[in-house]
């Protein structure tokens, strides 16, 4: 019996060997999914921190010769020319006019579309404007840009006849129709993640489709409600070849959208495509508008964070 005993142990080494090979090679194999997949996250993470070291170490060179409290408060913004004043908020303010028209259009408009795709469309209508939503997200922001100079401009101009022929309301309404598709998406994705019970019990109090859609379905569905619009805000503050081709680079402190301004993003590709030298005072202000924009990206991204912390809601 003994013999018999370990001629089956025998007979089973090259099982148990092939099996302890097997493990090994898998573990070897999620190790290794696991360092790719990290590679890519930090990739990601260091890119970031490249970015914003090349930021605030070229914006420090140029704080050195000019103060922080002039950058904030100056009302004229002429780094380019020989009587320089270097006040940002002639270019915030052009940023802000632009995404607030942007967004006063975009959000309105990408909610109800979103309302309209997860609460009253059939499937195949779902479907089909769901990639065609998609598409309009994808056409290039020059594109854009050019629709609104040479198509909504004009049709603007027969409403308002003192509107110039570059003006922050016609980028920002183009702008609006370019961000749309992301906050409807996001927005119908958020309400669809809604428990079907929640309408159901709409329903069963004899609540309408449409009252349990804005009474039931928009509150449930808040937090990711106020993340898409927070996408949308960085998304219009953070556009350029749109206000670059039809609001006009010229800097102009303004709030009104009727009027033609530079934003930080226009004027960084007008200083970045010029002849300036590199390392000069003017050249600097890239990196000093740069870093400015980076904090209001940064300040909107940290209260939709907060947002969707403060609102979220588990089922």
């Amino acid at each position: 019996m003994n013999l018999a005993m370990s001629a089956s142990s025998v007979s089973d080494l090259p099982q148990v060997s092939d099996r302890l090979a097997r493990n090994a090679m898998r573990k070897l194999s999620e190790r290794l999914i696991e360092t790719v997949l990290f590679a890519a996250a930090a990739v990601s993470v260091l890119t970031t921190l490249g970015i914003v070291y090349v930021l605030v170490s070229e914006s420090i060179v140029f704080f050195h010769q000019v103060g922080i409290v002039d950058f904030l408060t100056d009302t004229q913004w002429t780094p380019l020319f020989d009587d320089a004043h270097y006040g940002i908020m002639v270019l915030i303010s052009g940023t802000l006019v632009s995404s607030a028209v942007a967004l006063a259009l975009a959000i309105p408009m990408g909610t109800v579309i979103a309302i309209y795709l997860s609460e009253f469309a059939n499937p195949k209508v779902r479907e089909l404007a769901k990639p065609v939503l998609e598409l309009l997200g994808g056409i290039p922001t020059i594109v854009f840009g050019y629709f609104a100079l040479l198509i909504v401009t004009p049709l603007l101009q027969k409403v308002f006849p003192e509107l110039p022929g570059f003006s922050l309301l016609s980028a920002g309404l183009v702008m609006g129709i370019m961000i749309m598709p992301y906050i409807a998406s996001l927005s119908e994705d958020a309400m669809r993640a809604v428990p079907m019970s929640l309408r159901e019990g709409s329903y069963a109090m004899g609540a309408t489709k449409l009252h349990t859609a804005i009474h039931v379905v928009v509150p449930a569905a808040v937090s990711g409600l106020s993340a898409a619009c927070i996408l949308g805000i960085s998304r219009a503050v953070g556009e350029t070849m749109i206000l670059a081709v039809a609001a006009g680079m010229q800097p102009n402190l303004t709030w009104n959208p009727m009027e033609p301004a530079a934003t930080i993003t226009s004027y960084i590709v007008q200083v970045a495509l010029g002849d300036l030298p590199h390392g000069s005072l003017a050249y600097q202000t890239i990196f000093a508008a740069g870093l400015t924009l980076l904090l209001i990206t940064l300040s909107f991204n940290i209260l939709g964070q907060w947002l969707r912390r403060r609102y979220r809601e588990a089922y």
